[in-house]
């Protein structure tokens, strides 16, 4: 082995170990410590990702901007601006309950609830929606594969909270999964539309609630027709095993 390579390696092997180190402090970090941090981090980028993404040099510039140290910025994000985005999903998960708490949904049908969550959300981004473009770019890549489709789940079962479900059958994760589509799809079509009222966003919202009140209804109709036919399974079961033992 040359010089070269065994330098290398020492250098790659040293990495890695600063890298667990650098995980390993940051889960001693005190959690209000860590939340401020990000929150400081978040505020100071969301500006700056508009225009240069959610870069590390965006990162750096906001620890900058921000005021803190890049160490203690490293140790409360350890995969940096990804954390942040993943810090401003929950704030803007959490807008949507603070909205629903504010508003009167008990006299509205559930469709209607579920519009309003869906809306809050949209709205919550405000005049930070190129940062979002930017975010779900950011989230198209390698190293975030697994953190989109988990923070749109973790949108959609906060939306569904908020307005009130409590389901724990299979339901809990039909109604999320669906919820999660059609939030994904309205995003894009709000994120895409420069009117400022975005009425086609809203219809297009309008639009999935309106498919998935239909599926509902068909699958709680076929439901209700089958319920007094025989159970096909069974019948299938004593065709293939017999009728079992007689008394």
């Amino acid at each position: 082995m040359s010089t070269l390579s065994a330098h290398t390696g020492e250098v790659t092997k040293s990495l890695h170990w600063s890298r667990q180190i650098d995980m390993m402090e940051a889960d001693t970090l005190p959690r209000s410590v860590k939340d401020s941090t990000r929150d400081a981090l978040l505020e100071s980028i969301l500006p700056l990702a508009a225009f240069d993404g959610w870069t590390d040099d965006s990162f750096d510039q906001a620890c900058a901007d921000a005021g803190i140290d890049k160490g203690q910025a490293r140790l409360a994000c350890p995969r940096g601006s990804l954390d942040l985005i993943a810090r401003w999903s929950r704030q803007l998960d959490q807008a949507v309950v603070a909205a629903v708490r504010e508003a009167d949904i008990k006299a509205m049908k559930i469709r209607e609830r579920v519009r309003f969550g869906v809306m809050a959300r949209l709205e919550a981004i405000g005049t930070h929606e190129e940062a979002a473009r930017r975010a779900r770019s950011r989230l198209m890549l390698p190293d975030a594969a697994s953190e989109a489709p988990q923070l749109l789940w973790a949108t959609a079962d906060t939306i569904w909270r908020a307005i009130g479900d409590t389901s724990t059958d299979v339901n809990f994760y039909s109604k999320r999964t669906i919820l999660a589509g059609v939030y994904g799809s309205t995003l894009s079509s709000w994120l895409n539309e420069a009117d400022t009222e975005k009425q086609e966003a809203q219809a297009f919202l309008d639009r999935r609630i309106q498919n998935v009140m239909d599926f509902e209804k068909t699958k709680a109709n076929i439901a209700k027709l089958t319920a007094e036919l025989p159970d096909l399974a069974g019948l299938l079961g004593k065709l293939r095993h017999g009728p079992g033992p007689r008394v």
